[in-house]
Parts: C-alpha cells; sequence; structure tokens
C-alpha cells in the first residue's frame, strides 16, 4: 500500500495526459483508508493535509503556501484546475442540454449521426420470414469544430502571495463560469445552425410576429414529436414574454418559481435561461438524443508556469466542441 505521506510530487506528473488527482489516486487508492481518519478524502486532498494546507473557510491560509517546498508547489496547478473546474459545474447548463460527452486525445473527431425517416420511426409491424427494418449509422461528413475558450491569469506572484486561497479561489471558479457560458453559446450555435454537415434545426414561425402564444408552444411540441420535448431555450426578451403567458401564470407555476426560481412551462419541459441567444428565438430539443460534447482532454494551462510561481499570463482553457446526434431532437421557434 502506498501511502500519501510518502509519495514524491513533481512537474512530470502532469504531462502525462491524466489529471494529478487521478495519477495520486492509482498510487493512494482512496479504499485503502476506508474506516479511517482520512476516509472521504480524495488522493489531492490528502496531499493537502499532508502539507496542512488550508484552501478554504475563513482560516484558509495564503497562496505561498503552496511553495514552501518544491514538493507542495507541484500541487498548485491542480488546485487551480479544480477551483477552475468547481465554477464550470456551478454555472453549467450544458448537462442539461447534452446527451452523451465524449473525450478525445486529439483535436480531429468526426461523430456519427442517425436520421430515420418517419417510415423507419414507426417500427412497423415484420411479417414472418421478412427482413427488420434497417436504421443507418453514418460518420458525418465534416469533422466537429473544436473551440479553445479560456483566460489568461494575469498577476504576479509577489501580488497574490498574501492573499488567502479562499479569496483566491472565487477568482479562479469565476473563470471557470466564464468558460462554462461560452461553451454553452458554442452549443447553443450548433443547435440552430447545425455543425457543419447540413443540418441546421427546422425553424417554425410563430402564429403572429413579436409574441408567443400558448398555441405556438403547441405546435412546437407537436413538431417535435416522436422526440420527447423536455428542455426549452430562451434569451431575456422571449423570457419575459413566456412568463408572461396566461397558462405561465397558473398557481403552482407562480409558487414554483417565487420559491425555488426554477421556472416550469406548460408541458412540463425545463426553462433555461440563456442571455446570449439570438433574440426573439425559443430553442426546443429532447436533452436525451439532440447534441454531443466533445472535448479535447480536461481544463488545460501552463503548469510549469504555475510550479515557477511565473504566473504572469499563464493561460487556464478548455477545448470543446458539438455535434447533433439527432437532427429531428431540435426546433427553433422564431418569435
Amino acid at each position: 500500500m502506498a501511502f500519501y505521506d510518502s509519495i514524491k510530487l513533481e512537474k512530470g506528473m502532469y504531462n502525462s495526459g491524466r489529471s494529478l488527482t487521478e495519477i495520486l489516486e492509482e498510487l493512494d487508492p482512496s479504499e485503502n483508508y476506508k474506516g479511517t481518519s482520512l476516509d472521504g478524502l480524495d488522493a489531492f486532498q490528502r496531499q493537502l493535509k499532508r502539507y496542512d494546507i488550508k484552501v478554504g473557510g475563513a482560516h484558509s491560509d495564503s497562496v505561498q503556501k503552496f511553495f514552501e517546498t518544491s514538493n507542495s508547489a507541484a500541487l498548485f496547478p491542480e488546485y487551480v484546475s479544480r477551483a477552475v473546474a468547481i465554477g464550470m459545474e456551478n454555472s453549467d447548463h450544458l448537462s442539461d442540454i447534452v446527451a452523451a460527452r465524449t473525450v478525445i486525445d486529439g483535436m480531429d473527431y468526426r461523430s456519427v449521426v442517425s436520421s430515420p425517416t418517419d417510415d423507419e420511426k414507426s417500427l412497423k409491424p415484420v411479417l414472418e420470414g421478412a427482413s427488420l427494418p434497417e436504421t443507418y449509422v453514418r460518420t458525418n461528413e465534416n469533422l466537429v469544430k473544436l473551440i479553445k475558450r479560456g483566460r489568461m491569469l494575469v498577476a504576479s506572484y509577489e501580488a497574490i502571495k498574501y492573499q488567502r486561497l479562499d479569496l483566491f479561489t472565487v477568482t479562479l471558479r469565476q473563470i471557470g463560469a466564464y468558460i462554462a457560458r461560452q461553451q454553452l453559446i458554442d452549443a447553443v450555435d450548433v443547435l440552430i445552425n447545425g455543425d457543419g454537415n447540413s443540418n441546421p434545426a427546422e425553424v417554425i414561425n410563430a402564429a403572429t410576429s413579436g409574441t408567443v402564444t400558448y398555441d405556438d408552444l403547441l405546435a412546437l411540441w407537436g413538431k417535435i414529436t416522436p422526440y420527447e420535448l423536455n428542455t426549452l431555450l430562451a434569451p431575456t426578451d422571449v423570457m419575459k414574454k413566456l412568463l408572461a403567458i396566461t397558462e405561465m401564470k397558473d398557481a403552482h407555476a407562480g409558487l414554483d418559481f417565487q420559491g425555488t426560481g426554477k421556472m416550469i412551462t406548460p408541458m412540463g419541459a425545463k426553462l433555461l435561461h440563456v442571455p446570449a441567444m439570438p433574440s426573439s428565438k425559443i430553442i426546443a430539443l429532447d436533452k436525451n438524443c439532440a447534441v454531443e460534447m466533445v472535448q479535447a482532454g480536461g481544463i488545460t494551462m501552463d503548469t510549469d508556469k504555475l510550479i515557477d510561481r511565473q504566473l504572469e499570463r499563464a493561460a487556464i482553457s478548455c477545448t470543446a466542441g458539438f455535434a447533433k446526434i439527432f437532427d429531428g431532437a431540435s426546433k427553433v421557434l422564431d418569435c
């Protein structure tokens, strides 16, 4: 059994294509600590405990605590990565619209697509001895467009070394929130305009331009069949129109919105506010089969700079793209 206080930490651990936490878990499995005082901590958290580094709370340490030894300095990039990841999770709407997530090692990825006809979707009875209907799954003609989103961390070590980690974590989480919001915009663009494989969403025009009615929502619901309408995305101007619909003023819906901030629609779909969406549009989709997220690795950063305290212009980024799975699983209402 490997003990957490005897592991040698070094820069080279970040060059394996895996996160430091994954490497540490391999060397020092968490299952070995079940029933002990360290139960519940992962391998990275045990290393923080080893060097007595407190990253949260009123009594959190200052940034310089990471750099008291060369070993503990090697923990700093992973701390940054985890803080950014938490920020992305806290601002994440992608989990509400992404059916599958694919992590790749390179930059080239060609997704698969299935475009069954209405006749193929019906699954008619098959006579004895007859062949079963076929569903074709093929690779897309064009590669998934991967986009790097990130921020440059610009700060001298002298400027932040006395700052508490609790406060510094807030800044890093905000970087994660920026990345998550930009990735959501990328996903929205693919849902509306397609992923470059001649598959834009079908556009349905509202009955009356400039308004949204309950009948428009019913038309949207009917058009997306046989897929399930379980998610709606709307910008601010459309959100105001939706919330003004008489059916949205139902007493139960109002109490839910006022009490939890969660908005529902008459069809029971989850309604998400996406301010950066094109105005006067609503995206309706089946989150279980509409879009795939493709990510080239995880959060990347200039680990050498962070370990060597050369924080001036240290890049933090995440590279991802989106591809449609079933073309008919998303529709756009133009209002």
